[in-house]
């Protein structure tokens, strides 16, 4: 029997309760990966490991944390440190929507949430596991990001911006990495039938969008794809259409 495409790798994974995190993290696990699933609700988390457990036999390292705790994050890449040593497969997949409002009518507060969840969260996130990727041998970073971060739309500021800044913060790391080994990759999903693309367009019929168990296999693909360069801009609908993510 062939060993797992995965097999003993460490695969963190945030927003892992539901929808696209939730499917990579299923996906990562079936592939051999050790998944380490971070969200906010105990609860959720709790089902994932029992679905994990039913495909492979094996648990899941669960970790109940609002990723804005940036202090929560730091702890625990000591915590991956201290166990693993190493983390080879990371999946930034939480985010908010934020409000649907015009820019001008957006509460502080709510402005605020919706940095500190998409975008300085993201820093925090690379901050401290940046040197856990640089002990893999084969160092993966998957960061979701959406088509409104290039091509804005009225209504989508507080998404939209944070979006942008996070594809700006990925491709300057991906710059800096060039000489490592680790390789980050921007992962567009577009419309699946998530809770957020509910909550942004609730008249629409959520069965003529993708199930985000669709983007599975594409996340293993590029947790274990010959990369090349370390920035790849990666489109679902391209690559379910035939075309391949190698570089």
């Amino acid at each position: 029997m062939s060993a797992l495409p995965l097999n003993d790798r460490i695969a963190l994974v945030t927003g892992a309760s539901r929808g696209i995190g939730r499917a990579a993290a299923t996906a990562l696990a079936k592939a051999g990966a050790h998944v380490v699933a971070v969200a906010r609700t105990q609860g959720a988390l709790e089902e994932l490991d029992d679905e994990i457990r039913r495909a492979t036999g094996q648990p899941a390292t669960l970790v109940p944390l609002d990723i804005a705790e940036g202090d929560g994050l730091d702890q625990l890449g000591l915590a991956l440190h201290q166990r693993f040593g190493r983390l080879d497969i990371l999946v930034h997949a939480a985010a908010i929507l934020g409000p649907m409002t015009p820019v001008s009518h957006i509460e502080p507060k709510h402005w605020e949430r919706t940095v500190a969840v998409n975008i300085t969260a993201s820093y925090r996130l690379i901050r401290s596991m940046e040197p856990l990727l640089r002990a893999s041998e084969t160092p993966r970073a998957i960061f979701l990001t959406s088509g409104v971060a290039a091509q804005p739309r009225a209504f989508w500021g507080p998404y939209g911006v944070s979006k942008a800044a996070l594809e700006n913060m990925v491709r300057t790391w991906a710059d800096e990495l060039e000489q490592t080994k680790i390789r980050a990759v921007l992962l567009n999903p577009g419309p699946m039938r998530t809770r957020m693309r509910a909550e942004a367009m609730p008249g629409e019929d959520p069965d003529s969008l993708p199930d985000p168990s669709e983007i599975g296999p594409l996340i293993v693909e590029l947790a274990q794809a010959d990369l090349g360069q370390p920035k790849v801009n990666v489109a679902f609908a391209a690559w379910r259409a035939g075309t391949p993510v190698s570089a």
